[in-house]
């Protein structure tokens, strides 16, 4: 469970048993219980807002898009080179491909869980660790908790208050499923876009805490739909990339043979992309 939702918990559980001045009695469990009610219900209705502000249905009905961009890595805050041109092909809900270069030469493809990489040398399969890291951008994108996660059972909503994000005056709101999994959504009080996501995850070995972080900006309005044209990603403080769109289109029917490919080298039984 998230610190800061814990934090929240025991707030409320505090309170609740705390006697009221003078009194020197506990708050009945009928009163806790609307309390956590009370806090369910705000966050429900920051999320809902969140949901039209950016586009409801229309958001809610994407069923793929195209994007055309340049994208940026960076290593210890520092910019990798000038950036790469990229165009990107998804479809809901797990099918990615993203083509980079000016040449168009140097391709990944998400199909599912499957991943492959395709360059001069031929096509392979990602590695193990890049498609570990593939599959948990996925599962914790923005697209997956409002379109995905809201609609399984056993999902619990908290309202943590407001705070200021990147000069947004926010209200953040956490998401938690029944895996314990848990995504804290900061809401722009103004607009009620999404300004940041931030989820985190442990090492299954060491169990080292990780904290990522989106921040999205540049709205704009496309097909009824409003999409940031700028994404920065930070990993456990530092900035590791930045995405910036000069077009994007929705439901163009994108064909599954785009997500489709061969592999035609590799190492080892699964053709690896490197040892």
């Amino acid at each position: 469970m998230k610190i800061s939702v814990l934090i929240l918990l025991l707030s409320l559980l505090a309170a609740a048993q705390s006697p009221a001045p003078g009194s020197g009695t506990k708050t009945p469990p009928a009163a806790q219980t609307s309390l956590a009610a009370a806090n369910d219900q705000k966050a429900r209705e920051l999320i809902d807002k969140a949901i039209q502000a950016l586009g409801g249905q229309a958001y809610l009905n994407i069923q793929d898009m195209q994007q055309e961009g340049r994208a940026y890595g960076f290593y210890h805050g520092e910019a990798n080179g000038v950036g790469t041109p990229f165009w990107r092909f998804w479809k809901w809900p797990d099918k990615d491909r993203v083509e980079l270069t000016k040449q168009r030469d140097i391709i990944y493809i998400e199909n599912g869980d499957q991943g492959y990489e395709t360059t001069f040398k031929g096509t392979c399969v990602q590695d193990d660790k890049d498609m570990t890291e593939y599959r948990r951008q996925r599962e914790f994108s923005l697209d997956s908790v409002l379109r995905r996660w809201l609609n399984e059972t056993d999902i619990a909503l908290f309202y943590e208050g407001q705070t200021l994000v990147d000069n947004h005056q926010v209200e953040r709101v956490t998401v938690m499923n029944k895996q314990n999994q848990a995504v804290t959504l900061d809401l722009d009080m103004q607009t009620h876009l999404p300004i940041r996501k931030t989820f985190a995850w442990r090492e299954p070995d060491t169990r080292y805490r990780n904290e990522e972080i989106e921040i999205y900006g540049n709205y704009h309005l496309v097909q009824g739909i409003n999409t940031p044209y700028d994404v920065t990603r930070e990993h456990n403080g530092e900035m590791t990339r930045q995405r910036f769109l000069s077009k994007v289109t929705y439901n163009t029917g994108n064909a599954d043979s785009l997500f489709d490919t061969r592999v035609t080298y590799g190492f080892g039984p699964q053709k690896h992309c490197t040892n």
